[in-house]
């Protein structure tokens, strides 16, 4: 099957969906391919808190109305020390505010906002190759339901993530990439329990750090800083829940509310960039390109 557009996307994330909204916006036709089911892709637990640019640039898109009716605003932060803590007045230093609201959300509103406007994400697009791109029409070749499809476009943007196809689909001579591993790991559970503050609290302690984030006022997101050789099996929740409030000052530890987790994951930390982001009509997008994976929210 022969297919045309002016931009073919790779990855219907959050970056590939957004970008397909504003070219959308802009009159430039898009044909995005996603490798997952739709259903897997909004299912997937990621970062929740949003600077402010990516609130204005998601309104901008015309998806911001649930955004706004439902996300969590936060004029500032806490910082803490031991029993020290230090608030942070993020709004009246910069005049700007930081909006907790989960990315499995963000990614539904944008899904529906591409399927209303057509043509719709071709999920679950198998055996994505990419071809031509230093000439003026470069092609993306798919499997898709057993027919094989290629698409002429003009551009090609790879926001398929660090592991994708997009950047592999670079010449190895032609691109350099920067990365720095860290020796230790962010172990995040997800458990809907009312979050330990109003705000949230990054906390410094000689057993390791810990960060207390939220997704919504009855569904919390903590972090614990861990060995690289820690298994999710080391981790059940009552051990994690100890842990967290022996890194907490003893005023937010008090008032810790447990319960089981609905997720738990282990995340080694992580810093790369992939110079230069683009290659002839190929341009790197997002997490295809950098990524800095000190701060979990």
């Amino acid at each position: 099957m022969s297919l045309k557009a002016q931009v073919a996307v790779i990855g219907a994330g959050p970056s590939g969906l957004l970008l397909s909204q504003l070219l959308h916006g802009q009159g430039i036709g898009t044909i995005v391919l996603e490798k997952h089911a739709r259903e897997y892709v909004e299912a997937r637990i990621r970062a929740g808190l949003l600077e402010q640019a990516t609130v204005d640039l998601l309104t901008e898109a015309g998806v911001g109305d649930r955004l706004k009716r439902e996300g969590l605003v936060h004029r500032g932060f806490e910082m803490a020390f031991g029993d020290r803590v230090h608030r942070i007045d993020l709004e009246g230093l910069t005049g700007k505010r930081v909006t907790v609201y989960g990315q499995t959300e963000i990614q539904r509103d944008l899904g529906d906002a591409r399927a209303a406007a057509g043509p719709p994400v071709r999920y679950e697009a198998k055996d994505v190759s990419i071809h031509d791109l230093a000439g003026r029409h470069p092609r993306v070749v798919f499997m898709q339901d057993g027919v094989r499809s290629e698409i002429e476009c003009d551009f090609v943007a790879g926001c398929d993530g660090s592991h994708g196809i997009s950047r592999r689909s670079v010449p190895q001579d032609a691109i350099t990439t920067y990365e720095r591993i860290y020796p230790c790991g962010w172990l995040g559970i997800l458990a809907d329990v009312e979050p330990v503050g109003e705000e949230l609290i990054y906390a410094s302690h000689p057993r390791g750090f810990a960060l207390c984030s939220m997704r919504s006022r009855m569904r919390s997101r903590y972090y614990l800083q861990c060995s690289l050789q820690d298994q999710i099996e080391d981790w059940p929740d009552e051990r994690f829940w100890d842990e967290l409030r022996r890194r907490l000052p003893e005023t937010h530890a008090a008032r810790l509310i447990t319960g089981p987790s609905i997720e738990k994951s282990i995340a080694p930390l992580r810093s790369f960039v992939a110079e230069p982001m683009h290659f002839g009509r190929l341009f790197l997008v997002s997490s295809a390109s950098s990524m800095v994976r000190l701060a979990l929210s």
